[in-house]
């Protein structure tokens, strides 16, 4: 956990939704008592099946910061992801717009509607086991379960996007960058949870990705994300 007088970053583990359930407590709720403070505001979200960062602001004021930073594309977001099938293309970008089907599914179309963009990496860490690093350019609902679907890679565990059967959804929020107040940030949280993310392979290679902003990532044209929305 990272503690700051105006937000607090936290490893969010899967399974557990930002709010309450009717069998389960949400993970504000749990924060709010552990930090014995009265409200928390949710200034992005993760799927309830993604582990890692997620930040949440202790004021009104802070959340309107970064509510804008947000909206303004000026937060670097890097996840993880492992699948057990191989891509079409080991690395690119991936853009389509989002369109919901049924069940709760989303699909990529050629629409320029609700268009979501991701860049990625792919490493081979094991024999038919693929680690996939992922900067989303747009942040919608189910944005890189769908991106990873559509390149012939669902997420391990991923069963509403038909990944494989596993211990958990292997989707984890990696690496966080942004300034706050002129202050630069940088988190950076592996995931702890997950034989295949704790394999001796899988950290390997993770621990070769600290600085994923540097990479050569596939080019898009900032028009096209601005585009996006």
């Amino acid at each position: 956990m990272f503690d700051h007088p105006d937000f607090v970053v936290v490893n969010k583990p899967s399974n557990i939704a930002v709010q309450n359930e009717s069998h389960q407590s949400g993970i504000l709720p749990i924060l709010c008592q552990q930090l014995k403070i009265e409200k928390l505001w949710l200034v992005h979200r993760l799927d309830k099946i993604t582990s890692g960062i997620l930040i949440l602001a202790k004021n009104a004021q802070a959340a309107a910061v970064f509510g804008q930073l947000f909206e303004q594309k000026e937060i670097e977001k890097y996840y993880l992801a492992i699948s057990a099938k191989k891509p079409k293309k080991k690395q690119g970008a991936i853009k389509g717009g989002m369109k919901k089907v049924r069940d709760g599914k989303w699909m990529l179309d050629s629409s320029n509607i609700a268009v979501a963009i991701s860049q990625f990496f792919s490493f081979s860490i094991s024999p038919g086991l693929r680690l996939f690093l992922v900067k989303p350019l747009t942040g919608k609902t189910h944005q890189i379960r769908v991106a990873l679907k559509s390149i012939g890679s669902p997420i391990l565990g991923d069963d509403l996007y038909k990944g494989e059967n596993a211990d958990r959804t292997y989707l984890h929020a990696y690496c966080i960058r942004f300034s706050y107040q002129q202050q630069p940030f940088c988190i950076i949280c592996p995931p702890n949870k997950g034989e295949m993310f704790l394999s001796d392979n899988t950290k390997q290679q993770v621990a070769n990705l600290t600085t994923p902003w540097t990479l050569a990532w596939p080019s898009i044209k900032s028009t096209q994300v601005k585009d996006a929305g």
